[in-house]
C-alpha cells in the first residue's frame, strides 16, 4: 500500500526537459555523447530504453547525472516507499535511486564495483555513507579509505572519484539536487 506500481522506468521526458532547458538540439547532444540522433529521439519518445552506459553518456552531455535523470523520470510524491528489491538499472554494478521524482534531495545507492576513472564534481554538498564493504575516495589530492559505517562529507565543487575495495560494497550518496542553488559558487 502506498507503493508505486512497478513499471519500467521511462526517462525520455526527463531527457527532453533537460535538453530543452539547456537549449540544445538532439544533434548537439548526439555529438557530445557519441550516440546517434535517431537513438536519442527514440529515448526521448520512450521507444528505446538506454543502457546504464548510454544513460551516463546522455547525462554527461546534458551536464547532469544519470541518477538525476532517473529521479526526474517519476512524478513527485509527498510520501513514497522505494522497496529494496526494485532495481532500476541492470546489470551489475547497480545504481538505485532511493528518492523518486523531482525533489530537492537526491539519495542513491551504489552496489558493486564503480568506475574509478570517472571523476565527479557536484555543485552542492553531498554525504557518502558506506553501508557495506569498503571504498577508496580521492578528493583534493588525498586518498581516503572508508569501511562499513563510515561517512564522508564533500563540500559542493570538490572534484572526487571513488572505487569499491571490497566485493558487493554498498554506498549511499545523499545530496542536494543540482537544480537547487543551495550553495553559492566558491572561489577555487
Amino acid at each position: 500500500m502506498g507503493d508505486h506500481k512497478e513499471q519500467p522506468l521511462r526517462v525520455g521526458a526527463a531527457v527532453r526537459r533537460r535538453r530543452r532547458a539547456l537549449e540544445l538540439t538532439l544533434a548537439v547532444v548526439a555529438e557530445r555523447s557519441g550516440l546517434s540522433v535517431p537513438f536519442l529521439s527514440q529515448v526521448e519518445n520512450d521507444r528505446a530504453r538506454p543502457s546504464r552506459s548510454s544513460l551516463e553518456k546522455v547525462a554527461d552531455a546534458l551536464r547532469t547525472t544519470a541518477v538525476e535523470l532517473l529521479a526526474a523520470a517519476d512524478p513527485a510524491c509527498s510520501v513514497d516507499v522505494v522497496r529494496a528489491d526494485v532495481t532500476e538499472l541492470e546489470p551489475q554494478p547497480l545504481v538505485r535511486s532511493l528518492v523518486r521524482g523531482h525533489h530537492q534531495l537526491l539519495a542513491s545507492e551504489f552496489t558493486g564495483d564503480h568506475d574509478a576513472g570517472r571523476e565527479f564534481q557536484h555543485r552542492n554538498d553531498e554525504l557518502m555513507y558506506v553501508a557495506d564493504g569498503g571504498v577508496e575516495i580521492e578528493a583534493e589530492g588525498r586518498a581516503y579509505r572508508l569501511g562499513r559505517g563510515d561517512t564522508m562529507y564533500l563540500t559542493g565543487g570538490v572534484r572526487h572519484r571513488w572505487r569499491a575495495t571490497v566485493p558487493d560494497t554498498r554506498v549511499i550518496v545523499v545530496a542536494v539536487a543540482e537544480h537547487i542553488e543551495a550553495v553559492q559558487d566558491r572561489p577555487r
